[in-house]
């Protein structure tokens, strides 16, 4: 990049640079242009209940999961911020599925990506970063991920895209093809056109905040309530309103437990929250695959778990509607974790008593809250 000094000021020319920028900025684009939108399934549930439920299958996006999107959106929102240029090194704190996503896009643009994680990461997990072309710096104390990768971005004269401060803006929630507006658009021609429901995880709190938004700003009725996992930080920081609060732990269920309330997390915009054992992640992950003959992970178990129970209360107190969830990853990354038994039995988890809420609710409608075992 050419740099001028004018009366003490720098100030970049914009030749190479900004020839740089239209270009990785139409390459970006260009990913979403030949990205047909997710398809958006109907669970079976009886017609006579008079509630629709749908599943946004997100993990067909190119990198496999609803981290695709904020990936995307991150990049552009730093591209144009002027944050990225020719040549950055780009981190991230991320032991999941965006620093997968946030490596393609990397790689797409023909930078250097380093993901920040904790040693205990999965090698699956590792292994689909690497095979986009990342990188991976493991540390030892989970709780540094975010200075080592804000410090190796400064060392290498890079940007750390910092998920979970930015992902509450780097989305468009007016519109732009979000996933809120793809939901209504995908809706428009069922019976329940407005969702009573949209069922999403914490995460980064980017998905909650563009959907609580965005149905406000459209004056829909829609109400968003996010399911949160055990050790997860939300539900606690959420009721106390607490934007500040911590568990300290790290949790189980990848992509949407964290151990702090996360500054992209806008609770004013979240109308109910629901906090999900593990075990019961894990069965109605299972539950789920069987079901839709779609091997899901385990965030979408936890999300079908808050969804069904949403049903159920809506049956319960005789009212019509639909109700959307999504399916956010395949789960054929958790092969040696939440579908392998000795893991489950390693971690102290039944699933035996939440497998038995399930099966009354497909079969009566009821919901059921299980007793665990010893309990």
């Amino acid at each position: 990049m050419d740099i001028e000094r004018d009366g003490g000021c720098r100030t970049a020319s914009a030749g190479v640079d900004r020839t740089w920028l239209h270009e990785a900025v139409r390459r970006v684009e260009a990913d979403a242009n030949r990205s047909a939108d997710t398809h958006l399934h109907v669970f079976g549930l009886p017609e006579e209940w008079g509630i629709d439920l749908y599943l946004k299958d997100e993990s067909v996006h190119p990198t496999g999961s609803l981290k695709h999107r904020l990936a995307r959106s991150l990049f552009l929102y730093a591209l144009c911020n002027g944050w990225i240029h020719e040549g950055s090194t780009v981190t991230e704190a991320s032991s999941g599925s965006t620093a997968v996503s946030e490596a393609y896009f990397a790689r797409l643009l023909g930078l250097p990506f380093v993901a920040v994680m904790p040693a205990s990461t999965s090698p699956e997990k590792i292994a689909l970063i690497e095979f986009q072309g990342g990188r991976c710096h493991l540390v030892d104390d989970p709780g540094t991920i975010y200075d080592e990768a804000r410090r190796l971005a400064a060392e290498t004269g890079g940007h750390y895209l910092d998920q979970f401060t930015y992902a509450e803006r780097a989305t468009d929630w007016r519109g732009n093809n979000n996933i809120a507006e793809s939901i209504f658009e995908q809706l428009s021609l069922e019976r329940h056109p407005v969702p009573t429901w949209v069922v999403v995880g914490a995460g980064t709190g980017g998905t909650s905040a563009t959907i609580g938004r965005y149905v406000r700003y459209r004056r829909h009725d829609t109400q968003v309530c996010v399911v949160d996992p055990e050790n997860s930080a939300f539900f606690e920081g959420w009721t106390r309103g607490d934007a500040s609060f911590e568990t300290g732990i790290g949790s189980r269920i990848e992509g949407i437990g964290r151990p702090r309330v996360e500054p992209s997390f806008l609770g004013s915009v979240v109308d109910r929250m629901i906090s999900v054992p593990d075990a019961a992640s894990v069965a109605a992950m299972r539950w789920t695959s069987r079901t839709t003959g779609r091997l899901v992970g385990g965030s979408t178990g936890t999300a079908m778990w808050g969804a069904l129970r949403v049903v159920a209360e809506m049956k319960a107190a005789g009212e019509t509607g639909s109700v959307v969830t999504l399916l956010c990853d395949p789960g054929e990354r958790y092969a040696d974790t939440y579908y392998d038994d000795d893991w489950l039995a390693a971690q102290g988890l039944d699933i035996a008593p939440y497998d038995e809420t399930l099966r009354r609710f497909v079969e009566t409608g009821a919901w059921v809250e299980p007793t665990p075992a010893g309990g």
